[in-house]
């Protein structure tokens, strides 16, 4: 498996003869011309994971590349012309050698006055190779048998204690690989991935800069 973290909470999957694209939102960068996509992944519709505005062009750049995100997103697309299939917790596409299943169903609690809205967890399997599981945005669910994990370091949904808890239920067996970090400036990344690295219970593999990064 190669993992390429393109910033925030994107990263390039490569395994299992596929390559597949999650969370292409706005605090990312250099994915709108990433081609020989088999499956752009979008766990849920805040802008932060998905750019409404620049996906086309990703997707006209993949014309072949399918489109699954979480089902309320899937919905919100087909009113402005854009076609996602629904991927709802519990379902998997077959991406050739690679599986992707759905998992969880909730974004994770920002504020009790703000509704919660769908959030599909991305787990993809393929033979012979590492399990990944991208959580989007949510720490409550914790699948079985997970390799890679990508990890939530900050969010306004999240504290430390969270993430540090996550990642131990998880129990990533290769490594944790932090995302969802773009709010932060770089001495306070720093301060998250230390305690993270210390206290998490799986070996810290931060990509970010370090292009395609094989796994396993």
């Amino acid at each position: 498996m190669r993992v390429t973290h393109l910033g925030h909470s994107c990263l390039l999957v490569e395994a299992g003869g596929a390559r597949v694209l999650i969370d292409p939102g706005t605090l990312a960068s250099g994915w709108e011309t990433v081609g020989d996509l088999d499956a752009v992944l979008v766990t849920h519709a805040h802008p932060d994971h998905v750019d409404e505005e620049k996906l086309p062009q990703l997707l006209e750049v993949n014309s072949g590349a399918a489109l699954l995100t979480e089902p309320e997103l899937a919905a919100e697309m087909a009113k402005v012309g854009i076609e996602a299939s629904p991927l709802r917790p519990g379902d998997t596409v077959d991406l050739g050698g690679l599986t992707v299943t759905g998992e969880g169903g909730r974004h994770a609690v920002i504020h009790e006055e703000i509704p919660r809205i769908g959030n599909v967890g991305m787990l993809l399997r393929a033979d012979g190779e590492p399990t990944l599981f991208h959580p989007g945005d949510a720490v409550e669910y914790a699948p079985e048998g997970v390799d890679v994990l990508a990890v939530p370091v900050n969010a306004p949904w999240c504290a430390l204690k969270e993430t540090i808890g996550f990642t131990r239920a998880v129990a990533p067996r290769l490594a944790a690989v932090p995302i969802h970090d773009g709010l932060l400036a770089d001495a306070g990344r720093a301060v998250y991935l230390r305690q993270l690295a210390a206290l998490g219970g799986a070996e810290l593999r931060d990509l970010r800069g370090a292009g395609a990064t094989e796994l396993g």
